[in-house]
């Protein structure tokens, strides 16, 4: 009895080491596996990412736009306006009030930038174009503070209408219309065309990513000269 019971203990024994053998490299190759795809997650989440583009376009676009309203051309001007405002009695006058104005007024002329858009801009290898929009008239002011009521008459026994403040609100925006005819006689929307091309390509050649930087304008709009205003008079900056 004491054999056979050995025996079959022995066997027991061996089958059981044998199977923990199996068990131990089913774990092993379980976990080898289990490395294997743990290492690619991580592989996967530390892919080297993409570098980041940059839209040249973009951001020509916006240093450009950043100078806004470029103003390249001013005129000066003083001119002497004359008014006056009858008083009638029926079809009569019986009264005339006459205003000499001495005013002085400025006219800014340059390119509205904010109509730049990324087609206006071409770049092809290390050399950019710019097609800029047509200059136009930015603004026109008379200088309140310098400009003057030269001569009030009222005429005759002052029968001639209390308007002073009339009469130079009159003068005033005659010399706003003067401005612009001044400015159209003296090309000055030409004068802005030609001192952008020489700001802009300052501006544009101090960031020395492009070697060459052409820069092309149009002509005044048929309507910007004459041009009429209908604002509000104020100083000149």
């Amino acid at each position: 009895m004491g054999k056979p019971l050995n025996s079959l203990m022995w066997l027991v024994r061996s089958s059981v080491m044998v199977m923990i053998l199996i068990g131990l490299l089913g774990l092993w190759r379980t976990g080898e596996q289990w490395n294997q795809r743990l290492s690619s997650i991580t592989a996967w989440f530390q892919a080297p990412q993409p570098e980041p583009e940059v839209d040249a376009r973009t951001l020509i676009l916006q240093q450009v736009r950043g100078v806004s309203e470029l103003t390249t051309a001013v005129l000066s001007m003083e001119s002497v306006v004359p008014t006056h405002l009858d008083r009638t009695l029926g079809t009569y006058v019986i009264g005339t009030t006459r205003l000499l104005y001495i005013a002085h007024g400025e006219v800014r002329a340059g390119l509205d930038l904010s109509q730049l858009t990324q087609d206006n801009i071409t770049i092809q290898g290390d050399t950019v174009q710019i097609q800029l929009p047509p200059p136009v008239i930015l603004d026109r002011k008379i200088d309140v503070e310098r400009s003057q009521i030269y001569d009030y008459d009222r005429g005759f026994l002052g029968l001639g209408p209390h308007a002073a403040a009339e009469l130079q609100t009159l003068a005033q925006r005659e010399t706003l219309d003067d401005l612009v005819d001044a400015a159209c006689d003296h090309q000055l929307l030409e004068q802005a065309n030609e001192r952008a091309i020489t700001v802009l390509s300052q501006l544009l050649e101090t960031t020395q990513t492009y070697s060459s930087v052409s820069i092309q304008t149009q002509s005044p709009s048929p309507d910007a000269c004459p041009i009429s205003f209908d604002q509000p008079l104020g100083n000149t900056q």
